[in-house]
């Protein structure tokens, strides 16, 4: 085993984790320097997937405001939104965007070379900003990539998935326990600053919008470390993605298409979000969803269509050329031919419970980005709302790190041995096991009894099953391949997703339970700790 020192190490190369290095490297003190280590390669991410864009609330928006903002996220969120943490996050926004601008991001402009913003679900004016046209995240993603792969101070793991949270007898994170997919190789890396940046849950489905990298092993490393997760219940299934399965997600058309003024639709073109909502095809995304949802039941079909046709061609072509060229590769032309339409899973609200400078319940743990619960998105999140937590929370971290004096440990203590010595012994013979076989098996247990509707049985029915999936999978800590590690953590956050919805008996935002229609008038977060036995139960 390779052992190592670094003042910081930041885990997951998305949008989060890159402007959280490049913030930290340019304003904090760091004498072991600086780590970003990625199980991909760098620019592979959920972020570069996310193609609506960012909202900005831009003091140049004359139509805008934080207070608008303010209210449509907390109306969006069902109750659950914290107000300080969605304050925070929009009063920063206009400041953290324009220094986004400073690291080579762009967003789209007009022909006056100004910024130009868009209309999105659930928000009362255009606000949300977009680069590419519709491939926001991605022009981001490569910006700020670059700039990383040019600096010089901050070092790179590629191909290298964090197995194990060094945690001392103190709660205090010591570092971390690095698996090299190339090698077959571990090492320990010494840190007193640990930063979770990796992403969402999405492969968990076996509809998703989310691409293969999306396994929850953020979620899973902070609660085997003993920290504080939160409202584990709350997925998003995103109501529009193209219903033609790719070979390891669905495609994302992407709400600003309706924005744009696109119609949900049957086969013969009859829209029918009117039976659902006043706002129609702009209603909260839990909505959206249930509706496309529940027609495709009552009509027993496969997907639902995705007019966009009244919108001008030109229109289309410029402002979605991604879609556009991604329909066309499957024989749709959106200026002509309805899109074929169909919910899958596409972000998590819960997470590990952070305050604003991005802390953890434990000691040098941090999480931002999609890993952490903020309290920002509440039971429903405001579509956007998303790459803006990304990087004010990794502005946020990095301030706050400025004022912090950083000590990489100088000693460990039987508890952090203890976590080093399970991966440092020598292989025992292992059994060969399927993990393309139980990851199905996973992603369909999810889709069938955790999903957009729930209730008591199909959530007992789904804890009964992951725990027969996890007898079937002989590993307890130490894995032959990141994607056994991936299925491990798979089955953790899968079960405390199961076991939160199961508590949780009322219907709020993106957690609707059959038998518990009605929504509490106390709004409470759940939280949960590792306990011994916790995941086995059924109520």
């Amino acid at each position: 085993m390779k052992y190592s020192r670094y003042s910081a190490v930041i885990i997951g190369s998305g949008i989060a984790g890159l402007y959280a290095a490049l913030k930290i490297e340019q304003q904090v003190e760091l004498p072991d320097g600086i780590l970003l280590v990625t199980k991909s390669k760098l620019g592979e991410s959920n972020s570069r997937y996310a193609q609506g864009g960012m909202v900005g609330v831009m003091k140049e928006n004359k139509k805008d405001s934080t207070a608008s903002h303010i209210s449509d996220t907390i109306k969006a969120g069902a109750g659950l939104s914290e107000f300080s943490t969605v304050k925070f996050i929009s009063e920063n926004s206009d400041a953290v965007i324009k220094d986004l601008l400073k690291f080579g991001v762009e967003f789209d402009r007009n022909e006056n070379n100004e910024l130009t913003y868009t209309l999105e679900a659930a928000h009362s004016v255009n606000r949300v900003l977009h680069s590419g046209g519709d491939a926001t995240g991605r022009m981001i993603e490569q910006a700020l990539s670059k700039k990383v792969s040019e600096n010089s101070n901050i070092d790179l793991y590629e191909d290298s998935i964090a197995v194990d949270i060094l945690v001392n007898s103190s709660k205090e994170c010591r570092g971390v326990v690095v698996y090299n997919d190339i090698t077959q190789e571990y090492e320990t890396i010494y840190a007193s600053v640990v930063i979770l940046a990796t992403g969402g849950i999405g492969q968990l489905y076996k509809y998703t919008t989310n691409p293969i990298g999306a396994t929850g092993d953020g979620l899973a490393l902070a609660y085997s470390a003993g920290a504080v997760m939160q409202d584990m219940e709350f997925v998003q299934f995103h109501p529009t993605a193209l219903a033609i399965d790719g070979e390891e997600n669905r495609f994302l058309i992407s709400e600003a298409v309706r924005g744009e003024g696109a119609k949900l639709v049957d086969a013969d073109g009859v829209e029918f979000m009117h039976k659902y909502h006043e706002k129609k095809e702009l209603a909260p995304r839990d909505i959206v969803t249930r509706a496309n949802f529940n027609e495709m039941i009552e009509k027993n079909l496969d997907n639902v269509y995705l007019n966009a046709t009244c919108i001008d061609k030109q229109k289309l072509a410029k402002r979605f050329p991604t879609i556009s060229k991604k329909c066309a590769q499957n024989g749709i032309d959106i200026s002509k031919d309805f899109i074929p339409v169909a919910p899958a899973a596409h972000y998590f609200m819960g997470g590990v419970k952070t305050n604003l400078q991005g802390e953890t319940s434990i000691k040098g743990l941090y999480a931002i980005g999609e890993v952490s619960s903020t309290g920002l998105h509440g039971a429903n999140r405001l579509a956007s709302n998303s790459l803006l937590e990304c990087v004010v929370c990794a502005y946020s971290v990095a301030e706050f790190l400025k004022n912090t004096k950083i000590k990489t440990p100088k000693q460990i203590d039987e508890d952090v041995k203890k976590i080093i010595d399970k991966y440092s012994e020598e292989d025992c013979i292992f059994d060969e096991v399927d993990v393309i076989e139980l990851k199905k098996k996973l992603q369909n247990i999810m889709w069938d009894y955790v999903g957009i509707l729930r209730d008591k049985k199909s959530l007992n029915s789904a804890i009964t099953e992951l725990n027969k999936l996890k007898s079937e999978f002989p590993r307890k800590d130490k894995c032959l391949s990141k994607a056994e590690y991936e299925f491990k953590n798979m089955l953790t956050v899968a079960l405390l997703i199961a076991i939160s919805a199961n508590n949780r008996k009322e219907s709020r935002g993106a957690h609707y339970r059959l038998d518990y229609l009605q929504t509490d008038e106390s709004a409470i977060h759940s939280n949960m700790t590792k306990k011994e036995g916790e995941l086995d139960l059924v109520k």
